[in-house]
């Protein structure tokens, strides 16, 4: 074992990189905008959709795991097929997160998101989300009114559902799907200045936006938010600063390539540790580690070249 490299170090070293190794695993974003049937919120849905969508690339780090539906293009069948594909492709240890921009409408039985062509209802939609695997996360929201029918019939256990009103009876168009796409672009909403805007923070940014709003146009609050599920700060909606280069830099994506191999490594050999003597164990282990301390060192290179400052020594977030 090299100097300074003491068992217990490498120990707690692995942990919290054997942690990150999990979170490196894949997101799945679909973002759906429906209907405007006016200019204005046609160009309303369409704005915010793109937004979103842009926003997500930066915290999957890869735009092939994004897809956006807008316009003529988010029709029912498109829905149902992007989410049966999703659904195949999906792995333990990865997250889907589902966004929906429009209007929605509820007859006191049924929630439809207004679509070109045949509407999708709530419960089809349920019955797609429920196909996907059990272990995977899922963060929903849905921005549309009357989006609070939906809230209690979609929870399970494994799923956040964020939804613009609190019952299907808020009808009027909403204006919380505008803040939580502000929310994915704006350091106001990263509360603990992290690089990384998380589910509930989005949330609370739009919430508090929506709030700010009426009350700025001495206005009757006709929609109110609702989160049901547990954990939403483990969902990553957007990265912003530098964090958010790696999703757009062509040497820190390979970089971050590059980590996510040497920690499916570690991952590799965390079982070991029970079947080997401990000093076995633990001189596997640290030339992974210092393979990747000097991946780090490339990633702090290379935010200097662009002109941000690192927290040094800093493998990919």
């Amino acid at each position: 074992m090299k100097p300074g490299m003491t068992a217990r170090r490498i120990a707690c070293i692995a942990m919290g990189l054997l942690g990150a190794a999990s979170a490196r695993a894949a997101t799945q974003v679909l973002v759906v905008a429906g209907l405007g049937g006016e200019t204005q919120y046609e160009e309303r849905f369409t704005q915010w959709s793109q937004t979103m969508a842009g926003a997500a690339i930066t915290a999957t780090g890869n735009k092939d795991t994004v897809v956006r539906l807008a316009g003529e293009a988010a029709t029912r069948e498109a829905i149902t097929r992007e989410l049966a594909r999703i659904t195949r492709e999906l792995a333990a240890g990865d997250q889907f997160m589902l966004m929906l921009v429009g209007h929605g409408s509820f007859d006191g039985n049924e929630y439809r998101l207004n679509l070109p062509g045949p509407d999708i209802t709530g419960s089809e939609l349920l019955a797609l989300l429920e196909k996907m695997p059990a272990g995977v996360p899922q963060l929903i929201v849905n921005g549309t009114s009357s989006s609070g029918a939906v809230a209690e019939k979609w929870t399970r256990a494994n799923r956040v559902i964020i939804t613009a009103t609190r019952s299907g009876g808020e009808r009027n168009a909403t204006r919380f799907a505008g803040y939580w796409a502000e929310a994915m672009t704006q350091d106001a909403a990263d509360r603990d200045k992290d690089g990384a805007v998380t589910a509930q923070e989005a949330y609370d940014y739009a919430t508090r936006k929506v709030a700010d709003a009426f009350k700025a146009d001495a206005a009757l609050l006709t929609e109110h938010a609702k989160l049901t599920g547990s954990e939403p700060g483990r969902f990553v909606v957007a990265r912003l600063g530098a964090a958010a280069l790696f999703a757009s830099d062509p040497e820190l994506i390979a970089l971050r390539r590059q980590q996510g191999g040497i920690e499916s490594r570690l991952a590799g050999l965390k079982p070991l540790k029970t079947d080997l003597p401990r000093e076995e164990y633990y001189n596997r282990i640290e030339p992974v580690l210092v393979e990747l301390a000097k991946l780090g060192e490339k990633v702090d290179a290379r935010l200097a070249a662009l002109g941000v400052k690192s927290g040094g020594g800093n493998a990919v977030r």
